[in-house]
């Protein structure tokens, strides 16, 4: 056994490699999955440096309920919500069919496995990963539906494929289960993940809605994953669609309330957690291949490589047969996806540290003391298919190109935005140098007419204005305060009535926060209107 400071040694020692390559292949533009997984499977080689955990599986809960949380954090419950159908399709129906498809070809193909053990196999690699569908999509330049769809996907299936993981292992220590106790374990997992999800969104609401210190908002927003999962655990619930439901929320609840000033440090603080959870979880799988292979049996080998192809070809396979079947299923409804895109969809099916993480779960002993039969088997396999998956997500983005499916145009609906925004701002202004005149305090009329220039330059030709001349401070913040808060509450109105996506909105509403934070940091001194 490992003892307490070598393991926490390696974990510090792993956390800085995978981040120090993670930052690397930023600075060169790629994505961070395939350079940190290749370097913690060449860690994992080596006769010396970080090992690969015994208690791997005690780190999923520490890291998968941060990391589910701030891929969650990042998504829009209005984007989500008009793909639902498709989104639920995917997350619930295509997921349970995965599931029994490669149970069926493991108990297939390892003889002697139990039919539960084999689901097991099939409930851990059903999920797409949130982690490595988000960056994949996000680099692969797809429309903004197939994101939606994917992102949306790759977030609810985790709650149902550990729902299944849980069901197929209790199947493995009772021997048997009703269908009555099979339907009410997912009845109870739906119910108490989201039930617990949507208590602790309604506290985070209160909490940005009303707290005064940004500070201390965004420290609650940090720790709220780890009650939102543990609490649904609890309860029998999913923890994971707790986490989902919980950060969905908050995420509406921040771009929603105009008056939120922790809102830009809340997200940078996030994009930052993110990035090293991601980092490290993808070295933690990476480091454990090497680990996990070195316990096959020579007698396994030929197994275990049957066993990897043949379920690689079970999730291609299931997966386009399903696309196909909602391509046909939907072909009347007016806002469908097209065939190419359903092709896109398919295609997309990466699976990443969530499931390496659910593998890690996996007992060395049932409950009723009987060894788990062929667990490093189902964990090797488990591995090789994540592996396998990144490998082939860079095609996704030929992929596109072959398809002739580009990026939605978000620039063109940008513009008349910040046309309506400018507009709002100097009905703000006009109301306030009429309230200054009446209180017999007036504006003074330069800085008045550099305000109305800049706000003039946007609202004519849809972008900033820049003019460069200084300005005193007298009543300075208080307007321009004013002024941004009125753009801020335009910003709503016009994704609320025209329903312009989040992701065209976000951008901009993070421009107005960035000017509201540097106008209540200025110092003293003489500034520019710009």
């Amino acid at each position: 056994m490992e003892s307490t400071d070598s393991l926490s040694e390696g974990l510090l020692a792993g956390t800085v490699i995978a981040v120090a390559v993670a930052a690397f292949a930023r600075s060169r533009g790629w994505g961070i999955a395939l350079p940190v997984l290749g370097v913690g499977i060449l860690v994992g080689l080596l006769p010396f440096g970080p090992r690969a955990p015994e208690n791997a599986g005690d780190l999923f809960l520490f890291i998968l309920a941060p990391l589910v949380f701030g891929e969650a954090l990042s998504s829009s419950y209005r984007d989500l919500r008009s793909s639902r159908r498709a989104i639920l399709a995917l997350a619930v129906g295509l997921v349970v069919i995965v599931s029994v498809a490669v149970g069926a070809v493991a108990a297939l193909l390892v003889p002697g496995v139990p039919w539960a053990v084999a689901l097991a196999l099939g409930a851990i690699l059903a999920p797409t990963d949130a982690v490595s569908v988000a960056a994949i999509a996000g680099r692969a330049g797809l429309p903004r539906r197939v994101i939606n769809i994917l992102e949306g996907e790759s977030l609810v299936n985790d709650g149902t494929g550990l729902t299944l993981l849980r069901v197929a292992l209790v199947t493995a220590a009772a021997g048997s289960v009703t269908a009555t106790q099979v339907a009410g374990v997912l009845a109870l997992s739906v119910v108490g993940g989201v039930g617990t999800g949507v208590v602790v969104g309604l506290i985070m609401i209160a909490v940005i809605r009303r707290g005064r210190d940004p500070l201390v908002a965004n420290a609650i927003l940090i720790l709220a994953p780890f009650p939102a999962y543990f609490i649904a655990e609890g309860v029998q619930g999913s923890g994971i669609l707790a986490v989902v439901t919980a950060a969905l929320m908050a995420a509406h609840a921040m771009s929603s309330d105009s008056g939120f000033r922790g809102r830009p440090q809340s997200l940078a603080a996030w994009r930052q957690i993110t990035f090293l959870l991601q980092a490290f979880a993808f070295f933690l799988v990476g480091i454990e291949l090497p680990a996990t292979l070195t316990r096959i049996r020579s007698d396994q080998w030929p197994t275990l490589l049957l066993l990897v192809g043949a379920v690689m070809l079970t999730l291609i396979i299931t997966r386009f047969l399903f696309a196909g079947a909602m391509w046909l299923a939907s072909s009347r409804s007016q806002h469908r996806l097209g065939g190419r895109e359903w092709v896109l969809v398919a295609w997309a099916g990466a699976r990443g540290p969530v499931s390496g993480l659910a593998a890690f779960t996996l007992p060395v002993f049932l409950e009723d003391g009987n060894a788990l039969p062929d667990r490093n088997l189902l964990l090797a396999t488990t591995l090789c298919v994540i592996v396998l998956t990144l490998l082939l997500s860079p095609t996704l983005k030929p992929l596109a190109n072959i398809l002739s499916l580009t990026p939605d145009d978000h620039a063109s609906m940008r513009g008349p935005i910040r046309q309506s925004l400018a507009l709002a701002a100097l009905e703000r202004l006009d109301e306030l140098i009429d309230d200054a005149l009446a209180s017999e305090q007036p504006l003074p009329d330069e800085f008045i007419a550099l305000i109305r220039e800049r706000y003039q330059l946007e609202a004519d030709a849809s972008e900033p204005g820049t003019p460069e001349r200084e300005i005193g401070r007298r009543d300075r913040q208080r307007v321009l305060t004013e002024i941004i808060n009125a753009q801020h509450e335009q910003l709503i109105r016009i994704r609320d009535t025209r329903g312009i996506p989040d992701a065209v909105l976000r951008p901009i509403q993070h421009e107005l926060d960035l000017q509201r934070s540097a106008l209540q940091g200025e110092g003293e001194g003489p500034v520019q209107a710009s």
